[in-house]
């Protein structure tokens, strides 16, 4: 259990550091300030609900969601709320918030739609909704140069990933729907952009946490050996990879006043 922490921790430090930046360019897009309320759907670590909280001020109120909300309660302050929701089997939980953000969460949310309806409607009239996610399908690859057999079976295991994340009902094609879904929706003065990293140094810890987590999974389904676990990670330690990550489409839009 402690090492699960420890792993899941340690890939919340790396998803923080590699997407925190364009993340918060897409908040301050939607001209977050002092005394704004707002919601963070699937919160997961504290990191950026804590950036949050510092922007919005005393005056303002972040109420940060997760279907499992202890990685979050570190960011406890006296404007912040943290609550255990799912965001698509439960009621919002509340409504006129100025903005609405989730990241990394619809795609693995089967009733997406439902939850996308129930972040719409949290919205006060003029409030904005952020949703960012991974397209996995438009860029399949952990090495998008498979010049030797370690970036091949770098390859191997992020397919084998996809197989995972897809038998768990996840969307792997998903961030490129998220245009579409806001103007379906009736929202307004929308944009979007991907961001896809490539040779991050947050790349590495992220992989190595990721398997670690998976390990069990890849094992049982019999897509890797241990021995090619151990292999590829040894690769990712030495820097011998140019490890990428799946382009992530972020999409803001406003609700009709």
């Amino acid at each position: 259990m402690e090492n699960r922490k420890a792993e899941a921790a340690q890939r919340f430090a790396a998803l923080s550091a590699l997407f925190d930046p364009g993340t918060l360019r897409q908040l301050d897009a939607c001209g977050m300030a002092a005394g704004w309320r707002c919601w963070e759907v699937g919160s997961g670590g504290s990191a950026l609900v804590r950036v949050i909280a510092a922007r919005v001020g005393g005056a303002g109120h972040v109420l940060a969601t997760d279907i499992d909300a202890s990685w979050t309660r570190e960011a406890g302050a006296s404007n912040v709320e943290v609550r255990q929701h799912d965001v698509a089997l439960d009621a919002p939980p509340g409504e006129g918030f100025d903005l609405v953000h989730a990241r990394l969460v619809l795609v693995h949310v089967p009733e997406r739609e439902r939850a996308f309806r129930h972040m719409v409607s949290a919205l006060k009239p003029g409030g904005w909704l952020v949703i960012e996610d991974a397209d996995p399908a438009l860029q399949p690859l952990s090495c998008i140069d498979p010049y030797g057999p370690e970036q091949e079976l770098a390859n191997r295991v992020r397919q084998g990933l996809r197989t995972l994340l897809s038998g768990r009902g996840a969307d792997l094609s998903f961030g490129r729907k998220l245009p579409r879904m806001f103007r379906d929706h009736g929202m307004t003065e929308i944009a979007a952009e991907a961001y896809f990293p490539i040779a991050r140094p947050e790349c590495a810890p992220l992989e190595i946490a990721t398997i670690a987590m998976i390990r069990g999974d890849l094992l049982d389904h019999g897509i890797v050996t241990g021995e090619e676990i151990e292999r590829h990670l040894e690769n990712v330690r030495a820097g011998v990879l140019d490890l990428s990550q799946p382009p992530m489409i972020s999409v803001r839009g406003r609700k009709p006043r």
